[in-house]
């Protein structure tokens, strides 16, 4: 009777990725805790190397220790490893493993990875993990490349590159982990445009997408590209840029932020303090300082988040998408959800709808909750730390190293979600959808 029990228990792939990402968490939290990763040489409180772990794997940045100076290498590799896996997907890597191996991959594998990779279908899903892993490795080398022309001189050649591979793992992963030390992450190079430039680089080709740039490099042109990629490319584009220009107009006068640098400057970080809210948690400019209406863009974007398929969170590029077209069809008065000649089904309008409110859900609810357990704090600065937690962003006012251990516990949570995807935690707790052949009749009521 065991051995049928054990037979009728399998997984869901959901099931199998949300419980993936907690064993990765656990193993780093495990290994964070020992004395051998931190700079005294004494052991870590295991509720913060948990944090560490979580915000790591869930490439979130939020950190209640300083990364640069509590860990030491060993410490701070650890991390990189994690914001690797979590970035990529534990699922990638243990493909890459399999195929190293020479183990076949067997048709179960493949739909597992086709929810971690969020394709549309397992044709070529082998292919395109060694895709992903040779592009992300090129990419990475190519950011640690340009970044070494910075660190090197100014931290030598051995901490100068490990320094550089660190941050460009960082930012591709859209992570946000930096150990400059003091909290202090790119603050100190707010002037300096090639950090900043290049950082923004490997954050937009990490938010992006693999399948995205899959299309891009095989397409000739940007009309043959499928629907999904033209959809990530417009909203990515507006969110970008119509952030920067808001940010420019919200802190060209604040001389807590930007007044008192050159016009350059102002513009660099000005768009750098639009890209990085899409997950990926560096900061050039202090956040505390910011005004009212740039915190509030900044809690928006961090929401948003990247796109589906990336290394970054949120509720992604094309859930708003669909969002605000569905809302600009109804005003027209068309019966479908319509863009660039193509309709969306009215399953994909609902499950948009659905992962808006689920993350609006949990961010509301996370708020009330701290503000409740984190007594003193303001409520700004609250649901500015719940919506950079569910958007894997890692931006924070200063509140994560003051937060009560029930407060670290609900950002672990919210952090978690974040990064798996409400949805997907949600389907692989519930039961397969079934048609139950049932129709009931229309009903109307009053909205409006």
């Amino acid at each position: 009777m065991n051995w049928n029990f054990r037979k009728n228990i399998k997984l869901k792939g959901v099931q199998i990725l949300a419980l993936g990402f907690i064993a990765v968490i656990l193993i780093g939290s495990i290994i964070l805790s020992l004395p051998i990763s931190s700079s005294s040489g004494e052991s870590t409180n295991f509720l913060d190397a948990l944090f560490t772990a979580t915000s790591a794997v869930c490439v979130t940045g939020l950190v209640t220790v300083d990364t640069g100076t509590h860990w030491n290498v060993l410490g701070q590799t650890v991390i990189m490893l994690l914001i690797e896996v979590g970035g990529l997907g534990f699922m990638s890597f243990t493909t890459l493993i399999a195929i190293l191996l020479g183990k076949k991959i067997t048709l179960r594998e493949r739909l597992i990875l086709q929810d971690a990779m969020n394709t549309f279908n397992i044709q070529g899903l082998v292919r395109m993990v060694k895709y992903v892993l040779m592009f992300t490795v090129s990419v990475q080398f190519f950011g640690a490349l340009l970044f070494s022309t910075q660190f090197i001189p100014q931290y030598g050649l051995s901490k100068g590159m490990f320094y550089s591979v660190f941050h460009s793992i960082s930012a591709f992963c859209n992570a946000g982990f930096d150990i400059f030390g003091n909290y202090s992450s790119l603050t100190g190079y707010n002037s300096n445009i090639v950090v900043i430039i290049v950082a923004s680089a490997l954050i937009i080709i990490g938010g992006l997408g693999f399948t995205v740039w899959s299309e891009l490099y095989n397409s000739k042109s940007l009309r043959r590209i499928s629907l999904h990629s033209k959809m990530v490319i417009l909203v990515t584009t507006i969110l970008v840029f119509g952030g920067a220009a808001l940010m420019f107009v919200f802190e060209h006068k604040n001389p807590n932020t930007i007044a008192n640098m050159s016009f350059i400057d102002k513009v660099m970080n000005s768009f750098f303090a639009s890209v990085t809210p899409r997950t990926a948690g560096f900061n050039s400019i202090p956040i505390d300082g910011m005004t009212t209406a740039g915190i509030f863009l900044t809690i928006i974007l961090m929401f948003i988040g990247g796109s589906p398929g990336s290394t970054a969170g949120g509720i992604k590029t094309t859930t708003i998408g669909v969002l605000f077209i569905t809302v600009i069809c109804v005003i027209k008065g068309r019966e479908d959800t319509e863009v660039f000649n193509r309709r969306f089904s009215k399953d994909l309008v609902y499950r948009a709808f659905t992962l808006f409110f689920l993350g609006a859900g949990l961010v509301i609810t996370a708020t009330m909750l701290l503000s409740y357990t984190e007594k003193g704090a303001s409520f700004i600065s609250l649901i500015f730390e719940t919506a950079s937690a569910f958007g894997t962003a890692g931006l924070s006012m200063g509140l994560t190293s003051e937060l009560s251990n029930i407060g670290k516990v609900l950002i672990m949570i919210l952090m978690y979600l974040g990064r798996v995807g409400p949805l997907t935690v949600v389907l692989s707790l519930t039961k397969k959808r079934v048609n139950s052949g049932v129709k009931y009749p229309e009903g109307k009521i009053l909205i409006g």
